[in-house]
């Protein structure tokens, strides 16, 4: 067995170790009676453990004793991999009071393996770096986008992969109609979080900010719309302007209005629009479940 190079629990042991058979009991299951225990099953060729692995290992140091792991070997404990009934690699099992509780299998980012481990070390702490990207936020959603920015680049000055603060700091220049720049920290995003959900939302917002420009009067637009019910194009400018005035049901009834009248306008640019708007706000979000419902019904009724 090897212990890992790294912060010590005072006289508890390393908090990350390998182990195998001979040391399962001593380091897994007598220690998850004062301690909860992540058990990792990896492998050396698997890109996903390559992935998930230095996840683990950030959390649990950052933890600082809350919760322990051991690492182990699935080619090389095949025998203990199958008594716990590990089919694939990465499998992560915790186990607390001397019985796994609770696993999950492949990869996940970091945020959702943090929850997954805090529900069993409710006492973990968040990291210095979180609290400054918590920080960050409140003062993005309080409209002083300079502090906010000065926050994300301090963390990218450490972690400078960090998804969060690359979006974030990418959404702060937007606000602050620094478009180029902008693009120049989006197009720095590590290849991994490509598909984040804080740099799609990011990606679409400078999109629409490039849409913004040249869209007209608010005013003259409604009055547009009023006279020819099949405006589209004066719709849907109108839906912009009010998305970016923050009357985000108005702008998406817009452009609902637009599908229902004709989906095949603009190469389908309503539907697509609204599908920008989603990413935007988040998938998971009240707006964005409430208008995908009505996207559908007018879609398939």
């Amino acid at each position: 067995m090897q212990d890992v190079d790294g912060p010590e629990n005072n006289d508890k042991g390393a908090l990350i170790k390998d182990a195998d058979m001979s040391t399962f009991m001593t380091d897994v299951i007598e220690k998850s009676m004062t301690v909860p225990v992540l058990v990792s099953f990896h492998s050396e060729w698997s890109e996903n453990c390559k992935q998930l692995m230095p996840i683990l290992e950030k959390i649990i140091n950052q933890a600082g004793g809350a919760v322990h792991m051991v690492r182990v070997d699935f080619e090389k404990n095949q025998q203990l991999a199958s008594q716990m009934k590990i089919q694939s690699v990465p499998t992560v099992v915790v186990f607390s009071g001397q019985r796994p509780v609770d696993a999950f299998a492949g990869v996940k980012p970091e945020a959702e393996v943090k929850e997954f481990i805090s529900r069993f070390a409710p006492e973990m702490q968040p990291s210095p770096i979180e609290q400054m990207t918590e920080q960050a936020a409140l003062l993005f959603e309080e409209g002083d986008y300079q502090s906010a920015g000065g926050l994300y680049s301090e963390i990218l000055q450490t972690e400078a992969d960090n998804p969060e603060a690359i979006a974030g700091l990418a959404q702060c220049l937007i606000k602050l109609d620094d478009m180029d720049n902008a693009g120049t920290v989006l197009s720095n995003t590590p290849k991994q979080h490509e598909n984040h959900a804080a740099i799609i939302a990011a990606r679409a917002a400078l999109d629409m900010a490039g849409q913004m420009s040249d869209l007209g009067d608010a005013g003259a637009l409604e009055k547009a719309v009023a006279a020819d019910e099949n405006n589209h194009q004066a719709r849907f400018d109108l839906a912009l302007i009010l998305w970016a005035k923050g009357e985000q049901d108005a702008a998406a009834d817009h452009l609902l209005e637009i599908v229902s009248r004709d989906r095949a306008w603009d190469e389908d640019g309503a539907r697509k629009q609204l599908v920008k708007f989603f990413e935007i706000v988040g998938p998971m979000e009240p707006f964005t479940v409430r208008v995908r419902k009505k996207l559908s019904s007018i879609l398939f009724s």
